[in-house]
């Protein structure tokens, strides 16, 4: 994310290898969505795994979609400027909107995210300060703030941004430790009788969009290659190795607990085995590094447009605390992981990989627009995605209303 900016040509001795390329790839799209994968199955039944495996290619046409539009023009480096060689200055804040309030609201789920498997690992824990009880995954969050908040004000992040290994590692650690707790520590796999379920697709084509949501990064990661005409091959690699670990994680996690399943898996995981622990711990890791990374783009974004960057490093400083006291403010009113999740997949995810990229390529490509297989195809993805995101974002919205 923070090499957004960088000018790469075509082919760079110094840019990445096609399987360093793919590590960042699988790691971009392996993320925190690997815990509520077994919840959107519950919610959809046996046959909604067929939708994962269509937003899977959906998505990957889209990626290519991408990877066609910069094609077009070697100045083009990231995904604001598609937005602007398409539809100028008004398509580049529009991308550039979309892009920002994703990333913002993925740093308000970490912090969800790390309360509630601090409070599984801790239960019935509570905090005094200033005279006021808080309870203990409220307290959780605010002591996850207070530790990730000193690596926000780091100016290079580049040890952070690329931890790709240890993600893809740590992916496949949690589908080992759910397996183990199914197989081995006495869970068994008796459950998941539900083949179809017309209301809970709403919340599970989000939550599976939410899975896919890399595209923001992706122009980034074929910028960086040492040979970007090998981008379509990652694609591939990528799309194929992340639909095998969440469905792995979906049929195991739904076998384990049905329609039992809570919003993360590793809630659900009985508390004293080990391999709880580690799933757990392996959990509450990955935030911790990549918060800083996530709001990195939308600090340096409001410290550019206010030229704060190159005059003052307090008030840099300044910005990414009050970005992360507003995080943590949204995390404490909103602590709902699912349904959050599941509005980011609707309303953002959706329109930054799948609606987004159709919409800059029919303006980019003239040829795409004559009529044709390819303009079909691509109508009836815009009509969908439309569709699916109107439906999800105000079914996601009805439930985080309950629920407050």
């Amino acid at each position: 994310m923070e090499i957004q900016n960088q000018q790469i040509p075509q082919e760079h001795p110094k840019g990445t290898t096609f399987l360093r390329t793919c590590f960042n790839g699988v790691n971009t799209l392996s993320g925190v969505g690997i815990l509520s994968i077994p919840f959107a199955l519950s919610q959809g039944g046996w046959l909604s795994l067929i939708i994962l495996f269509m937003v899977a290619v959906l998505c990957w046409y889209t990626g290519l979609l991408l990877r066609r539009c910069m094609d077009t023009d070697q100045i083009i480096q990231t995904y604001p400027d598609i937005g602007e060689r398409a539809f100028g200055y008004k398509g580049r804040a529009l991308v550039s909107i979309f892009m920002y309030l994703e990333l913002y609201l993925v740093a308000v789920e970490f912090l969800i995210l790390e309360g509630d498997n601090l409070d599984k690992l801790f239960p019935n824990m509570a905090f005094k300060f200033a005279g006021l009880k808080i309870r203990g995954k409220q307290g959780f969050i605010l002591l996850t703030s207070l530790v990730i908040l000193p690596t926000t004000w780091l100016r290079s992040l580049g040890v952070l941004a690329y931890i790709s290994a240890g993600g893809v590692l740590a992916s496949v650690v949690l589908v080992g430790c759910v397996l183990w707790a199914g197989a081995v520590d006495g869970v068994g796999f008796h459950e998941g009788d539900l083949v179809w379920n017309w209301g809970g697709l709403p919340t599970t084509i989000s939550l599976f969009a939410f899975c896919y949501c890399g595209h923001a990064v992706f122009p980034t990661l074929c910028t960086s290659m040492k040979d970007r005409t090998q981008f379509s091959k990652v694609l591939v690699v990528c799309f194929v190795s992340s639909t095998i670990t969440y469905g792995s994680m979906a049929v195991l996690g739904y076998l384990m607990y049905g329609e039992h399943l809570m919003s993360q898996v590793t809630l659900n995981l009985p508390i004293r085995k080990v391999s709880t622990k580690i799933a757990i711990y392996t959990t509450l890791v990955n935030p911790l590094t990549k918060y800083a990374v996530v709001i990195t783009p939308i600090a340096k974004a409001i410290e550019d447009t206010f030229r704060l960057s190159k005059t003052s490093t307090s008030l840099s400083i300044l910005v990414r605390t009050a970005i992360m006291i507003s995080t943590l403010v949204v995390a404490l009113t909103i602590p709902f992981f699912g349904y959050v999740m599941a509005f980011i997949g609707a309303f953002l995810s959706i329109t930054v990989s799948v609606l987004l990229p159709c919409l800059c390529y029919l303006r980019i490509n003239k040829a795409a627009r004559s009529l044709g297989l390819e303009l079909v195809m691509i109508t009836g993805i815009l009509i969908v995605g439309s569709f699916v995101a109107i439906l999800g974002t105000y079914t996601s919205l009805k439930q985080i209303i309950i629920h407050l």
